[in-house]
Formats: C-alpha cells, sequence, structure tokens
C-alpha cells in the first residue's frame, strides 16, 4: 500500500521529466554558447532561400530575366511558370514547388527565431550578449515575415513556438497585422544589435536593421519614418560605396561584408555544407566544360544540361545608359557551340561568376541589403516628401559610380529616374518584381514584356523550331500575390 501511494503522489512530477537521452528544449538552453548556435540555425535557411528559390520566384518572375529553352532537356514548368506569369492557380492556392519551399524556409527561419525568444530571457549570461543575439532573431523573424508578407499577401502568423500538431494550424493574418508585427520585431532589434564596426562579420547590424525596416516604411508608404529611421544609417560613417561597381559583390573567398555591403547571406566552398551553387544554376545550357571554366576557373569543369534559368533579357540589356559601367560588370556573354539557336551567343549575370577551386561549388557571397539600396532608398523617400535637391543629391552618388553624369529633373519625372536607377543598380539582386509590386505597375510594365516575348521568341532565348515558342497559358496569371502553397493547405482548415 505504502510503495503504491507513494508511487501515485510522484506520478504527476514523473511525467513532467524531460527524456535526458534526447536533445530538447528545457535540455539545450542553458548558456550563452547554445542560443549562439540556436541563433546561427536560424540564419541556416538563408542560404537555400537565396540559392535556390529567391531568384526564381522575384528576379525571373519579372522582365530582367527570363529562362533559356534547351528543348534537348524538355520543359521546367515548375520554374518556367514563374518566368512566364503562369503559376497555375485555384481557389487561392498553387502546387507549383517553388513557392511551396520558399514558404517553408521562411517558416523554418520563424520557428527558430521564435524558440530563441521563448527562451533567452529565462536563462542568465552576459546582458549585452543576450540583447544581440535577441536583435539578430527578431531582425531574422520580421526579414522572413517581410518576404512571406510580399509573396502572399496575408499568412498566418505564429509568434511562439509549435509545441504540438493541433497548435500549427492558424488563421491568415491580414497584411494590416503582419506588417504591424515585423514593424514592431525591427523597431525592437534596433536598439539591441551593435553597429557594423562592432558586430562580428555577416551578422545583422543595427544598420542592417534599420535598412530594413525603411524598406518596409516604404512600402507602406510611411515617408517620414522611413527617412527617421535610415538617416542614421547614411550619417553613421559605417557605410561607403566601393570605388567601383564591380568592387560591391563578393569574391569567392574575399571580398566579403566589405564597405557597402549592409546585409549579405554567407558561403563557403568546400566540403562543411556552407557552400553554394547559384551562378551555376543562372548560367544558360547546355554549356560545356571548355565553355564552362572560361567563367569558373575550376580544375574540374564538367558540362552543364539542362535548362538555364534567370537569363537577363533583352530588356534590361536594353535599360543600362551608354556609357554606364555596371553593365559590363553585370552581365557578360557566352558562345554555347551546342545550342540549338543559330545565334549561339547568350548573356549570362556576371556580377557573381567568380573564379573558384571546386565545380558546382562556391563561396560567393549573396547580397541583401548594399549601401548603394540605401541611397537610393533615400532619393525616394526625400522625393516622396518633395525635397527634390536633397533626393537629387543621393540618387546623383549612385550615378556618379557608375560613371553617369547627374540627374536634375524633379517631381514625378525624378521619381520615374530613381525607379529606373534601382533596376540597373540592384539588377538581379532579386528586388525588380517587388518593385514593380509595390508600385502597382504590372500592367503597365509586365503586360508588354509578356507581349514582346510572344511577339519576338528568338530575342528571348527559344530555337528556331516547331516547338521553339511561347506555350499557350503565358501571362495569364497576373496577380499581385502567389497563391498559398496547396502542400500547407492540405494541413490547415484555414486555406
Amino acid at each position: 500500500m505504502l510503495t503504491a501511494c507513494l508511487g501515485l503522489t510522484g506520478c504527476e512530477d514523473f511525467l513532467t521529466v524531460v527524456p535526458e537521452t534526447q536533445l530538447s528544449s528545457p535540455i539545450f538552453f542553458k548558456t550563452q554558447t547554445d542560443f549562439e548556435q540556436a541563433v546561427n540555425a536560424t540564419y541556416a535557411p538563408l542560404r537555400n532561400i537565396v540559392n535556390d528559390r529567391a531568384w526564381k520566384l522575384a528576379e525571373m518572375h519579372s522582365d530582367n530575366t527570363y529562362y533559356g529553352r534547351n528543348e534537348l532537356f524538355g520543359a521546367v514548368d515548375p520554374q518556367e511558370d514563374l518566368a512566364d506569369f503562369a503559376v497555375p492557380t485555384a481557389n487561392g492556392v498553387t502546387a507549383n514547388d517553388n513557392v511551396l519551399q520558399q514558404w517553408r524556409l521562411d517558416y523554418l527561419i520563424i520557428s527558430r527565431a521564435n524558440q530563441v525568444m521563448a527562451l533567452i530571457d529565462e536563462i542568465e549570461f552576459d546582458q549585452e550578449a543576450k540583447d544581440n543575439l535577441k536583435g539578430q532573431a527578431l531582425f531574422l523573424r520580421a526579414y522572413a515575415y517581410f518576404e512571406l508578407v510580399r509573396y502572399f499577401g496575408s499568412v498566418p502568423l505564429h509568434l511562439t513556438p509549435v509545441a504540438t500538431r493541433e497548435e500549427a494550424p492558424l488563421p491568415l493574418s491580414s497584411e494590416e497585422e503582419v506588417y504591424a508585427q515585423i514593424i514592431a520585431d525591427l523597431v525592437a532589434a534596433v536598439p539591441l544589435l551593435p553597429p557594423k564596426s562592432v558586430q562580428q562579420p555577416g551578422r545583422v547590424t543595427s544598420g542592417a536593421a534599420r535598412t530594413l525596416l525603411a524598406n518596409v516604411y516604404i512600402n507602406r508608404k510611411q515617408w517620414a519614418d522611413a527617412e527617421a529611421i535610415l538617416t542614421p544609417v547614411v550619417t553613421s560613417g559605417e557605410y561607403t560605396l566601393m570605388s567601383s561597381y564591380a568592387m560591391a559583390f563578393s569574391d569567392n573567398a574575399g571580398n566579403k561584408n566589405n564597405a557597402e555591403s549592409v546585409f549579405e547571406v554567407q558561403f563557403l566552398e568546400g566540403a562543411a555544407g556552407l557552400n553554394g551553387n547559384f551562378i551555376y544554376q543562372m548560367l544558360p545550357r547546355p554549356l560545356l566544360s571548355e565553355e564552362l571554366v572560361v567563367l569558373t576557373g575550376t580544375s574540374n569543369p564538367q558540362d552543364l544540361d539542362g535548362e538555364g534559368n534567370n537569363i537577363p533579357t533583352p530588356d534590361i540589356i536594353a535599360a543600362y545608359e551608354e556609357g554606364d559601367q555596371r553593365e559590363d560588370a553585370s552581365i557578360g556573354y557566352i558562345e554555347l557551340s551546342n545550342s540549338a539557336r543559330d545565334d549561339k551567343t547568350y548573356p549570362y549575370i556576371k556580377k557573381y561568376a567568380k573564379k573558384h577551386s571546386q565545380h558546382n561549388n562556391t563561396g560567393t557571397n549573396f547580397p541583401i541589403y548594399r549601401y548603394s539600396e540605401v541611397l537610393l532608398f533615400m532619393a525616394e523617400i526625400l522625393n516622396e516628401q518633395g525635397k527634390d535637391g536633397e533626393a537629387r543629391a543621393y540618387l546623383n552618388q549612385v550615378r556618379d559610380r557608375a560613371g553617369l553624369g547627374p540627374v536634375t529633373s524633379s517631381g514625378t519625372e525624378l521619381a520615374d529616374a530613381i525607379f529606373r536607377e534601382r533596376r540597373v543598380e540592384l539588377a538581379f539582386e532579386n528586388k525588380r518584381w517587388f518593385d514593380i509590386q509595390r508600385k502597382d505597375l504590372i500592367q503597365e510594365i509586365i503586360v508588354p514584356y509578356g507581349e514582346r516575348i510572344v511577339a519576338n521568341p528568338l530575342d528571348y532565348y527559344y530555337p528556331p523550331t516547331q516547338t521553339g515558342k511561347p506555350r499557350p497559358n503565358v501571362f495569364t496569371n497576373l496577380d499581385k500575390f502567389y497563391g498559398l502553397p496547396a502542400a500547407e493547405s492540405d494541413l490547415s482548415p484555414h486555406f
């Protein structure tokens, strides 16, 4: 009887003991080092996002880049549907796998950030280090939600760890609610984060948080708020334009997180699993090894087959002014001897084609925010408030570095000039679709772009064959947002 009673009275405590043979949150999060590792893991999905998804969803889904059809390989519908504005969508959902993977990667960032935020205040360690880690987690959660709200509009707003399957599905929050949370996270993050000169290279800084928050305010047309939060980035002395446009971008092993870099995703060539290969995915094909090695410099080049993607369009090439030094730094040309096209010369994205050692394995970082974009943000913010003289000064800093003369226009003409400047300065950095979207220019820009492709397929890298022409469904889905992932809707009663 005594044994039975003791067993019953201890039952509740026994059931709440965490198994120490398995790694779980109550066991793992004990020290500063544990939280540093958790924040490192929160950054990690950014590599998959910029390497595999963002350029498809935000650059090839614009008039800046297109795919290069290789009929010997066949079509790649999930990617072509993005470039052709033909993503199949019904009842607000789509089965496009690129959309699904982007969704899951952003929510992986959010999940990991939520885990950090839920537990970090319960553990005692150096307050300055704790603030730094909290600021990074808040930034990363805000960045992931900023991607989601621009891709999808209304999304579930998870702010705490999900402990059970039943907790996972949430109703869709409105755009206003999601933006409010993004702003709240970033307002909290800015004072917690150190400046670039103090922060460990590659990690989020107060300047990066301010820049992201300004981007959010710009999307919300909160111009005065954007000016107030971004001005300290310009006056901080932490950033400057590199002497040439080509120098603004990371090499394979050097020139990373340079003076112009506000925030970039870190890659490392080698076998550690931290490498990228986005430049390989962005090359026209079929590409022979002897043609490829000219671009990569590797000792073991291999033929590249399949379909080329993210190929610069004639439209972006024509967007550069005469004498713009950014054109040669951004776009190169290569001859594909095995191409079925009569014109076997294709453009490629030169700004990321850095020499490296291992085939399909690169360490080139990918830019998220550069100081030149800060200057263009300031130009737009000031122009929207009627401060055209100040706006021109920021715009002309960017143009001067590119070898171009100053802009002297005002008002809407100046606004148009800033919009054009963003296109060429930030080409292939996954900004173009978001700029078209936020300015409600889909009909004005994408519709005639589609008409040009249909009318002149040879100009857009189609082969001169019977089937070398756009599909019947091209440019039939011009929605502002992507449909929500069908695979996720199967798991949720809310969409």
